[in-house]
């Protein structure tokens, strides 16, 4: 099932411990309702607090008789209005959403004035110094290819192997509004925000292109590869070879 969420109600996607609010839970509550039952469900990622998803892929098993056509409509009476249910369909047995994913796409909103929008608020990260879209791009080539991208992730990361692809990374503009695209077979914890983050303190001139490349190699986090804010990170797309 694909489904579409605002993050910043929720502590991330994934349940963590009782009490709190998390996206996974909101979506076992709903299918409780509609199926009489409570599926484990999988999920293709694990995001943040206040991260928001475009698309974000769950599977679950279920015996119910209830037409895969039909089910986002009815879950969609029982979800919280800032999460929607896109569409469902059938999968071979033991499909996993997140063991069958080859790759994924993030996007990062970028508000780029000294005037937020307010439509935008908690929806995109607000950034008054002025952002050349061709130089960012070109410099945040350094992070396309395969490389170890443990300097660009968290000291939290669970994952042992830090070496993942990168296959393209974009910084568009649509008016004041600054867009950092970026697709990988897989991301480690924080590596999007971070990459973006180093982005950032490129445009206010404090690194170089070769001086991230010295950063990738020496497999260290230094302060300017800062990591930015939640609220303008999104899960655009997940891609399956279904």
């Amino acid at each position: 099932m694909t489904i579409r969420f605002v993050g910043t109600n929720y502590c991330g996607s994934q349940v963590q411990a009782p009490g709190f609010p998390t996206v996974q839970l909101a979506f076992q509550d709903a299918l409780q309702e509609v199926l009489g039952e409570r599926p484990d469900v999988k999920c293709c990622s694990r995001t943040d607090s206040g991260v928001h998803a475009n698309r974000y892929c769950i599977s679950f098993e279920s015996d119910v008789a209830v037409p895969a056509g039909r089910l986002p409509i009815a879950l969609n009476t029982k979800l919280p209005p800032d999460i929607r249910a896109l569409e469902a369909r059938l999968v071979p047995q033991g499909f996993h959403a997140r063991y069958d994913c080859l790759k994924k796409r993030y996007i990062y909103k970028v508000w780029n004035s000294r005037i937020m929008d307010p439509f935008l608020y908690g929806r995109a990260h607000q950034f008054v110094r002025p952002i050349d879209t061709a130089a960012l791009e070109q410099i945040a080539q350094v992070f396309v290819g395969t490389h170890d991208f443990e300097a660009m992730s968290s000291s939290k990361r669970d994952a042992e192997d830090t070496v993942r692809t990168v296959y393209e990374f974009h910084v568009t503009r649509r008016g004041e509004l600054v867009i950092f695209s970026v697709t990988a077979d897989g991301f480690l914890y924080n590596m999007v925000r971070i990459m973006v983050g180093t982005l950032l303190n490129a445009a206010r001139g404090r690194l170089t292109a070769e001086e991230i490349e010295q950063v990738m190699r020496s497999k260290k986090r230094i302060n300017l590869c800062m990591t930015a804010p939640a609220e303008g990170l999104y899960l655009d797309e997940v891609f399956y070879p279904l």
